[in-house]
């Protein structure tokens, strides 16, 4: 078995399995006619029980064999143009170039003597990252998981930096369209089921800030301690941007916290045009930025950022097996001091070689692109008579919904949306996401693929229109 080892003198074998490997998805990606088979939990789910795990098949060509008939071919493929459904985008080949190299050298990002030069990639791109942002010369941060594990970290700071006498008191004030993580990562600090404040956001989607200075009033008359004021920059359902000077003025006021949720909207950090619609983010204690959204890397890519480094020794903890506390003051560059996680990977380097091939601007203007493509197709909603769009879009997200031409109760056309959802995703021509907007069923594009075309749009569209359509004929059959 020591053969299967990656060592100098399997070298050869590693190089001729991941290019086995490589190929076959090369094969997938260049042949995939739709983003999905359409197949269904039942139908895949024999043929995965019915692989015998205690008795391997001793060949490579025989396990990727296998791999096609129990992943690859039923894989949802986020690079396909007609993948308009959650937050994932098709990823740039500089960065899959950088998992390949960290999967295989296998450093842990937790202390140096175990990620010698990855420690100091990974902390000079949290500077470039904050440079980028505007946090000032004191900012730093760590890699993370996700967008959910930089929220409950960003919080936990906030909570010690709240420093209550009574932690029953403690309020988190959050877009009512914010991430659902803010919720569970109260819950995850012990804080009361009220600690979590939603606050009314406006016809497009952003926090009211006139709302927002009621609850944060409120909390002042009520005795609660206002820990954190949680901004959106890019709400997952909208992608819309909370007004960030604004509330950040209010959080200044009440002496809040303020952590600004930019997971989809760090994309604009790199921009070359809309940069500018994350004015105020510099005010901001802390930020959340998903890399593996809108900077097109690999999952997973994510990290906090601070305005204070100091902030981060709320998640520090020494052992003297790998951490000890005079490890600090001899200098030396341990990342778990910073991180909830200990084990990491070294996800940093994606972002690494992204930037060394591509470029910032190169990144930006994909991303460009995609927020133009949701400009035009805003606008093609907005003129097609079957269907009511929410909001403009500011970042790459339309919000939509079938409307049919004769005169129906607004449940018969909610079911018909969810109907043409989930059709459409059982035929596997397209992928669509899926939300509730005032009480009513919605469709949603994430447009995240600069290769999707307006054409490819109006084809997806007429597809689920053809799905709803056919759902209410026969609804109106059977009530005849």
């Amino acid at each position: 078995m020591r053969s299967h080892l990656l060592n100098d003198a399997t070298a050869e074998q590693y190089r001729r399995s991941v290019t086995e490997g490589v190929e076959r998805v090369a094969a997938r990606l260049a042949t995939n006619p739709r983003p999905f088979t359409g197949v269904t939990p039942d139908a895949l789910a024999p043929e995965i029980a019915a692989v015998d795990l205690d008795r391997p098949l001793h060949d490579t060509s025989a396990a990727l064999d296998e791999l096609e008939r129990v992943y690859l071919r039923d894989a949802v493929y986020f690079h396909h143009p007609r993948y308009l459904g959650h937050l994932n985008c098709p990823v740039v080949i500089p960065a899959v170039l950088g998992e390949a190299v960290l999967s295989a050298v296998n450093s842990s990002l937790d202390t140096w003597d175990q990620s010698a030069g990855a420690t100091l990639i990974e902390r000079r791109l949290i500077d470039w990252t904050t440079a980028r942002a505007g946090l000032g010369e004191a900012a730093d941060g760590v890699f993370t998981s996700g967008g959910s594990q930089s929220n409950l970290q960003a919080l936990l700071l906030a909570r010690q930096e709240a420093k209550a006498a009574d932690p029953s008191r403690l309020r988190v004030l959050a877009s009512a369209c914010g991430h659902f993580s803010v919720q569970k990562s109260a819950s995850l600090l012990g804080l009361g089921p009220d600690a979590v404040v939603s606050v009314p956001v406006d016809r497009d989607r952003r926090m009211r800030t006139d709302a927002l200075a009621d609850a944060l009033e409120r909390c002042a008359r009520d005795g609660d301690v206002p820990m954190a004021v949680v901004a959106t920059a890019g709400t997952t359902d909208f992608g819309s941007i909370d007004p960030l000077p604004e509330i950040a003025d209010l959080a200044t006021l009440y002496g809040a916290w303020l952590h600004v949720d930019a997971a989809y909207g760090c994309g604009l950090l790199a921009s070359p045009t809309r940069r500018g619609l994350l004015d105020g983010v510099e005010r901001a204690d802390s930020v959340t930025v998903d890399y593996h959204k809108s900077f097109f890397q690999p999952v997973s890519s994510s990290a906090l950022l601070v305005r204070d480094g100091t902030t981060l020794r709320h998640a520090t903890y020494h052992a003297e097996y790998l951490n000890p506390r005079r490890t600090v003051a001899e200098g030396v560059p341990n990342q778990v001091d910073k991180s909830l996680q200990t084990t990491r990977r070294f996800d940093a380097l994606k972002l690494w070689m992204t930037l060394r091939v591509m470029g910032a601007d190169g990144v930006g203007q994909l991303f460009d692109e995609v927020c133009d493509l949701a400009a035009e197709g805003w606008e093609r909603l907005a003129a097609d008579p079957r269907y009511d769009v929410v909001v403009r879009p500011r970042l790459s997200t339309l919000v939509f919904r079938y409307i049919p031409a004769e005169a129906t109760s607004p449940e018969q056309i909610d079911r018909a949306n969810l109907h043409a959802r989930k059709a459409l995703f059982a035929s596997g021509e397209a992928v669509v996401a899926g939300t509730e907007v005032d009480g009513r069923q919605y469709l949603k594009f994430t447009l995240l693929n600069p290769e999707t075309t307006t054409d490819d749009i109006a084809a997806v569209l007429d597809l689920i229109a053809g799905h709803a359509e056919q759902y209410l004929g026969e609804n109106l059959v059977h009530a005849s």
